[in-house]
């Protein structure tokens, strides 16, 4: 049995060094995550904490991963950030109150473009965001994300091809 099962058999006994075994491996790596494609800490913080939430909910009812405890949590986070934005418009009113020194023309040129690269990702299907989030982002290999999204390699290196073409469409459009 490898160290992920032994991990997720225990969890589902709720053994509490392995829960927090669990939690302290992933939710870093979870927030990193969430706060690249909300830009926000709060709403970073908040998915983690549902992501984690949600997996103890589904060993309470038990159900939730069998194996690939990775790639259950990364799903779940994926679909808060989803979910975080359908609820959410694009489009942000600014804050009056910012600090003088982060309203500076640099600053707001980064936050532009990242909200723009946060925009094109969002005209993707769900599979290409996850696919150029997971390899991009969070540094997984295609055969780590194959199993995540329950897909041969070919067809994530197929999705990972158009998301990338697509992503150079959107921003190149904007121009």
């Amino acid at each position: 049995m490898n160290p992920e099962q032994e991990l997720l058999t225990q969890a589902g006994k709720f053994d509490t060094r392995a829960l927090t075994e669990i939690y302290d491996l992933y939710s870093p790596r979870l927030y990193r995550y969430a706060m690249r494609l909300l830009g926000d800490e709060n709403a970073a913080e908040d998915c983690v904490s549902e992501t984690f939430s949600r997996f103890l909910k589904a060993l309470q009812a038990g159900k939730g991963p069998r194996d690939y405890l990775q790639a259950y949590l990364f799903r779940t986070a994926h679909n808060l950030v989803v979910d975080h934005y359908r609820r959410q418009p694009l489009t942000e009113e600014l804050d009056d109150d910012l600090p003088q020194a982060e309203t500076t023309e640099g600053v707001a040129e980064e936050d532009m473009r990242q909200n723009r690269v946060r925009a094109a990702l969002l005209k993707l299907t769900e599979d290409q965001q996850q696919v150029v989030s997971l390899k991009f982002l969070e540094g997984w290999e295609n055969e780590e994300i194959a199993r995540a999204l329950n897909k041969p390699v070919g067809a994530v290196k197929s999705l990972q091809h158009r998301a990338l073409a697509q992503l150079q469409k959107f921003l190149l459009d904007e121009v």
